[in-house]
């Protein structure tokens, strides 16, 4: 072969290898995802964040309210300020302190924006009625008391898809599942693990629960009945934090290796035997906290005492991950929180919103991803019908062995709107009737300024559209599968005509060479 067939053949290879990698990287949608903290006039200062030396996020939101565990003396409290009002929280401010042990989790209802649950080291899980207008004067007597445990209560989590269901662990190795709007006696007590429970997970229908144990095991249980369905030994992956990718029928697990490098592991839901994926990250010592958007199939692993967040696209086909970027700051994360979908601000194009607690400045900072694209309006592509804010079912119903997926909501402004919000009139039973005329006289007096508006926090995502999954899932699905099946029809038409431009000069050039 001469020089010229060679070069030309070369050609073609480098031609060939580079539509290759085109097509592979193409399949990854959010390519050039920013991640962006608020200015400091849209932090929250002042606040005592707890210190307490238990892994968990210390920080909850809604698209109302912010929930922070604070420190205190002689008890356990929290703090729920509006997410409206930043600027510098008063220390007089009124907190939620009815637990006798520091609090060490927070959780706000799903399907309940003036709900939330809270476990403590007094061995008790209250739930709390927060009034529309916030908290004016602290608030000590909870809705529910639920005593069960016979040691602190490490974890809760509420049930995705029905309402008045609630789950709880804590350090006597008993997961209790409650229900609401009965007697406070436990429906459920799941029995299964032999040492601390250190993660609860549901799917996105409530039929599977995953918990991380320190036995270093990941189990699928059934949560009716606290059947183990499926158990993993993870052998030198020491599991801290398990999470579903429950559209992609797999799991991601955090943790350390043998070599006491951080790392996160994916799972196949369906054989836990051998793990799909393991990816050393660092050798850091903080916990890593999973978080997945399923609407994206973006994955965010945030450490606690670290100042970046790790962000990847997720797919069900090998390499299963791709890294997409990394978030930076100096100031490292003692928790976080996440804003609901309904909460985010669509014309910025918003597809993720965390809630960085930083002790070293007293300070909670909004931190925002974006998706950069010139037009404001409503992008359709990267908000599809997400989870709504409202029950598909009942509890007894849940209790009877019935699963449903979640309802469905789209986050078009304009879309005919359910306002789930209630009435500014309503009170909560459960606020004392003295209020200190001095303390606070309104959440619209302690910040800094009263006539700041927020664009990027707007009513506007309180209204939602409802569908049942069923009805919306299918078709939406089927419109992806075509887009993507059109694009890679025109990435083989452009290729074949790039080659044939390629072989149509490699001719040209053998004749000229002759």
């Amino acid at each position: 072969m001469d020089d010229g067939l060679r070069w030309g053949w070369r050609k073609l290879c480098e031609r060939e290898t580079g539509v290759q990698m085109s097509q592979r990287y193409s399949r990854v949608k959010f390519h050039h995802v920013i991640g962006k903290a608020a200015a400091k006039g849209q932090c929250y200062h002042g606040l005592s964040i707890t210190r307490s030396v238990q892994d968990n996020q210390f920080c909850a939101v809604n698209p109302r309210f912010i929930a922070v565990v604070t420190e205190c003396t002689g008890g356990g409290a929290f703090i729920v300020i509006s997410v409206r009002h930043t600027g510098r929280v008063s220390p007089l401010h009124a907190r939620v302190c009815g637990h006798s042990a520091p609090v060490l989790d927070v959780k706000w209802d799903p399907f309940n924006d003036l709900r939330i649950a809270s476990s403590s080291e007094d061995c008790t899980v209250k739930v709390w009625d927060i009034p529309p207008n916030g908290l004016k004067a602290d608030l000590k007597a909870p809705s529910k008391d639920l005593s069960a445990h016979s040691r602190r209560v490490s974890i809760i989590e509420w049930h995705p898809t029905t309402r008045d269901l609630l789950l709880s662990s804590a350090y006597d190795c008993r997961v209790l599942v409650w229900r609401l709007d009965s007697a406070e006696v436990p429906v459920c007590v799941i029995n299964t693990h032999s040492d601390l429970v250190l993660c609860l997970s549901f799917n996105a229908d409530g039929s599977l629960l995953a918990t991380a144990c320190k036995d270093k095991k990941i189990r699928i249980i059934e949560p009716q009945t606290g059947r183990v369905l499926q158990e993993s030994r993870c052998g030198s992956h020491k599991v801290s934090r398990v999470l579903f990718l429950w559209d992609l029928k797999m799991l991601v697990s955090t943790g350390s290796s043998c070599w006491n490098q951080r790392q996160f592991v994916l799972w196949d839901l369906e054989d836990l035997s051998e793990p799909l994926l393991e990816e050393d990250l660092d050798g850091g010592s903080g916990v890593i906290f999973p978080f997945y958007d399923a609407d994206t199939h973006m994955l965010y692993l945030a450490g606690k005492g670290d100042g970046n967040i790790r962000y990847y696209a997720v797919s069900a086909v090998k390499p299963y991950v791709h890294f997409l970027s990394e978030y930076r700051s100096p100031c490292p994360q003692r928790g976080l929180g996440v804003m609901p979908k309904r909460g985010l601000n669509t014309s910025a194009c918003e597809i993720f919103r965390f809630y960085r607690l930083l002790s070293v400045k007293d300070l909670l900072e909004p931190l925002s991803f974006c998706v950069p694209r010139k037009s404001e309006d409503f992008q359709e592509d990267i908000y599809p019908m997400t989870a709504a804010n409202e029950p598909a079912m009942t509890a007894d119903e849940w209790l009877m062995g019935q699963n449903k997926g979640p309802l469905l909501m789209s986050l078009r402004p304009a879309a005919e709107a359910l306002d789930t919000r209630p009435s500014e009139t309503e009170t909560s039973a459960n606020q004392d009737a003295e209020q200190p005329p001095d303390l606070i006289a309104d959440l619209q007096d302690w910040t800094e300024d009263d006539t700041q508006s927020h664009d990027w926090i707007s009513s506007r995502f309180n209204l939602s559209f409802k569908a049942s999954a069923a009805e919306t899932e299918v078709p939406l699905r089927q419109r992806e599968d075509i887009q993507h099946l059109q694009e890679q029809l025109k990435q083989r038409d452009e290729r074949i005509q790039q080659l044939e431009l390629e072989l149509i000069n490699t001719r040209n050039h053998m004749r000229a060479s002759f």
